[in-house]
């Protein structure tokens, strides 16, 4: 693949992908539509290891991402892609705001995006929960939902609801609920 593509692919994703990494998601799943490189399933894969990672969601994605579409040389294009546009935008605004921040225009421009981050953080979530929860294969109607997957995600739900570890603590019984299920 080419890497000036790959790089102007995951910069237009940074640049629309208001809300955080997880709002990446639907842009990759629109990737993964386009390009043979990457799947719906690949997305759901590397959500879950780029949750598992150090660091931000959406750039450990793009890395994963650039990484199948072009080896190391891609994974770095595709992370520098996603970050380029929220480092201009920054200093853009920075620099604005400063100037504008009283004023009720640029405010209300500012309520708006709040909304409109929530939307493409919902829409991730659902698309997360499709490829978890969704079982596309089924030939009955009670097979329509992954239901060990089901379970386990509601008990982990609960869990961090009530107790409130760390997600590593999480994560690592998932992972290890995951092969006693045989998931």
């Amino acid at each position: 693949m080419n890497l000036f593509f790959l790089f102007a692919e995951f910069c237009k994703i940074g640049l629309f992908s208001v809300g955080g990494g997880l709002a990446t998601l639907p842009f990759l799943f629109e990737l993964a539509g386009k390009y043979s490189w990457l799947s719906h399933e690949k997305v759901g894969d590397l959500l879950a290891i780029a949750q598992c990672s150090p660091g931000a969601i959406g750039i450990n994605m793009s890395a994963q991402a650039g990484f199948l579409a072009a080896g190391i040389s891609g994974a770095i294009t595709a992370g520098l892609g996603l970050a380029a546009p929220s480092i201009a935008v920054i200093i853009v605004v920075d620099r604005v705001f400063a100037a504008f921040k009283t004023n009720r225009i640029v405010t209300a421009v500012f309520r708006g995006f709040r909304p409109a981050a929530a939307g493409l953080l919902a829409a991730a979530a659902f698309a997360a929960l499709r490829i978890a929860l969704y079982n596309g294969a089924f030939t009955a109607w009670y097979e329509i939902l992954k239901w060990k997957e089901c379970i386990l995600f509601a008990v982990i739900l609960i869990l961090i609801r009530r107790l409130k570890f760390h997600p590593v603590f999480y994560i690592a019984a998932a992972g290890a609920a995951g092969v006693l299920l045989g998931l």
